[in-house]
């Protein structure tokens, strides 16, 4: 990394691949184990054209374009994915309300060379938009965010719900449940939530994330109505059983609820959506939730200064979190996430009220790109502690090693 803005330390890069020239990246990111023993890491794209691109990554300083596919059109995105076996599911979702398709499609990817569509669950609707987010880790629900063609909420800003949709027969997936925060929906008693008043960024399910060590909880972050645990036991009907609440005086945008079961801690991320962080600060906190209904937020993960990244051009913040899916690399120490043009960090939160910084990854600058600075996505971590990174403007893909 001969450019001076470049920066490394505990992770070292093996590779970066521009992705033929379509790096504008997601917050998709999923490892397939091939049949014929390759690894494929599949990739959600931002914006049109492209819908994914699979790589081989079996040999992550040697990355290797598999397929990339087309959106249908242009007025859509990916944005998010996942893999079980053979199996790949994509968010689609759309630029406007009452456009199509939206919903998420699921693949037989078997040949990872030739996708084949399986099915296809409509998510339109006069106020949809579709799918934003998901979470498929056990092959049989598909935990969404998403519109549905009969919720209408109270403000065009809060169209995403938390849905559950069965896949258990891949041919005909079709909802169970859904929850949405009560007073966001046109026609619900309660009285709608008072919007922030600097930030209103909506009231939306963002992150739905459900783990094999807990399957009747969902771990969701709500955006400007902060982080929710919900009783996910009776699927038919998912509450609310824990809620912190910090936006105000927080400016929005909860992302991420990372649950480390052993430690009974909250590793709970923001979302930096202002260029210039202008919406700053989003951070990643700790939250202690040894009660979940009394969760207590106890430290967050330092931060380089503000100043000196505000101005390197678009957004600086936190946003995702490698999540601890199964079959990858587990760490209830470490917590990775992704910072825009501040790159990818990673923490170590054996003290978790003073977590401290012991890898980062920062790319050089792109003055010819459409960021000048690298916009840091995503992050994936696979068992053998290779770290996957991407950009959302248009840098590709960054392969690491971890050593920490």
């Amino acid at each position: 990394m001969s450019d001076a803005t470049a920066r490394a330390h505990g992770m070292r890069l093996l590779a970066h691949h521009p992705l033929d020239g379509f790096g504008n990246c997601g917050e998709g990111l999923a490892i397939q184990r091939a049949r014929d023993g390759r690894r494929v890491l599949w990739i959600a794209h931002e914006s049109a054209p492209k819908s994914v691109t699979a790589v081989d990554v079996s040999d992550p300083r040697e990355p290797a374009v598999v397929v990339q596919t087309d959106l249908p059109h242009g007025r859509m995105r990916s944005n998010s994915l996942d893999v079980v076996g053979d199996l790949l599911v994509v968010a689609y979702q759309t630029s406007a309300a009452g456009a199509t398709p939206a919903g998420f499609e699921l693949f037989d990817v078997g040949d990872p060379a030739k996708p084949r569509s399986v099915s296809f669950f409509d998510a339109s609707g006069p106020a949809s938009r579709g799918v934003h987010h998901l979470w498929w880790v056990d092959g049989e629900y598909v935990h969404v965010s998403a519109g549905a063609p009969d919720f209408t909420p109270r403000n065009r800003r809060d169209d995403q719900c938390y849905r559950i949709i069965d896949v258990r027969e891949p041919t005909r997936p079709h909802e169970v449940g859904r929850w949405w925060l009560p007073g966001t929906r046109d026609g619900d008693a309660e009285p709608p939530p008072p919007r922030h008043p600097v930030f209103d960024t909506g009231f939306r399910a963002h992150n739905t994330n459900v783990y094999p060590e807990r399957p009747d909880r969902a771990y969701v972050g709500y955006l400007d109505g902060g982080a929710f645990i919900l009783d996910i036991a009776d699927k038919t009907h998912p509450r609310a059983v824990g809620r912190w609440d910090y936006q105000p005086p927080f400016p929005g945008f909860c992302h991420t609820v990372l649950p480390l079961f052993g430690r009974s801690l909250l590793v709970v991320s923001d979302e930096s959506i202002a260029d210039g962080a202008k919406d700053w600060p989003k951070l990643v906190w700790i939250v202690d939730a040894r009660r979940e209904d009394k969760l207590v937020p106890i430290s967050t993960c330092p931060m380089p200064p503000v100043k000196e990244f505000a101005t390197r051009g678009g957004r600086f913040g936190a946003h995702n979190l490698h999540e601890n899916r199964p079959g990858g690399w587990i760490s209830e120490e470490i917590v990775v996430g992704t910072f825009f043009n501040g790159g990818v960090r990673a923490f170590d939160i054996s003290d978790p009220f003073r977590p401290e910084e012991v890898a980062c990854f920062v790319p050089p600058m792109r003055p010819g790109g459409r960021v000048k600075a690298p916009q840091l996505n995503d992050v994936l971590v696979d068992e053998r502690a290779v770290v996957y990174t991407v950009d959302r403007a248009d840098g590709g893909l960054y392969t690491l090693e971890l050593d920490v």
